[in-house]
């Protein structure tokens, strides 16, 4: 546990099945802005290459009756969906990955969502007519977390005003600014809001160990949040 007694725990098996653990949080009322501050942990061991969504979501209408809609597009008028999470796509990459944005948005180059880096990599690379970054981000260092220890991070997603491109997503590690994407267009139309937002731990294939993850202090706002305060001495 991290700030009390208790954390949530999510674990994956070593298996070849694609498995997903996750809790999600409705919103009463829809929103345009929402900053989701929490601790995480990955267990000291962790060692997953490829496809693992091991963070926190926030997004729009990305469930239809009930159920997710992956592989489908964003369009501006039926979703946005945006992951802060590590990915790791070599032995080379230390575990758990460099942190960056999974982000389905009206400009995405496959049917499944790009992945935005503080660097300025997207992936897939290729060429696009519509810059998901745009002309005011600025490059930052990637950063990988640490593994066997909590850190605190907070995230931001900000949808734009339709037909401007004024979206913001940001994330914040250990009260620091890590990336920060402006400029951005994730919807076409203002009934496109944020409904949810969830931590996860998806694996799609698991053939290395048993991985672990853990969540604690889960708080989400209409403004920045950061890090918890220290107790102070008794």
């Amino acid at each position: 546990m991290h700030g009390g007694r208790k954390a949530l725990e999510f674990t994956v098996p070593r298996q070849e099945a694609e498995l997903s653990n996750s809790i999600i949080k409705r919103l009463k009322e829809e929103r345009d802005l929402l900053f989701l501050r929490f601790y995480a942990k990955f267990d000291k061991g962790f060692d997953q290459i490829g496809s693992s969504h091991n963070g926190a979501t926030i997004a729009a209408h990305y469930f239809v009756d009930g159920q997710a809609t992956p592989g489908i597009p964003a369009d501006g008028r039926n979703k946005f969906l945006a992951s802060l999470e590590c990915w790791r796509g070599e032995d080379s990459t230390r575990s758990p990955g460099n942190l960056n944005v999974y982000l389905y948005h009206p400009g995405q180059l496959d049917r499944y969502g790009d992945h935005l880096f503080p660097s300025g990599l997207v992936l897939p690379r290729g060429a696009r007519r519509d810059d998901p970054l745009g002309k005011s981000f600025v490059r930052r260092p990637d950063v990988v977390p640490e593994l066997d220890r909590w850190h605190c991070y907070e995230f931001l997603v900000k949808a734009n005003t339709p037909g401007r491109r004024d979206g913001r997503i940001a994330f914040w590690l250990d009260g620091r600014l890590a990336a920060d994407f402006p400029g951005l267009r994730l919807r076409d139309v203002e009934s496109l809001k944020i409904d949810h937002f969830s931590l996860d731990l998806h694996i799609k294939q698991n053939t290395r160990r048993e991985n672990r993850k853990w969540y604690d202090d889960v708080v989400a706002a209409a403004s920045y949040i950061g890090p918890q305060r220290p107790a102070p001495p008794r």
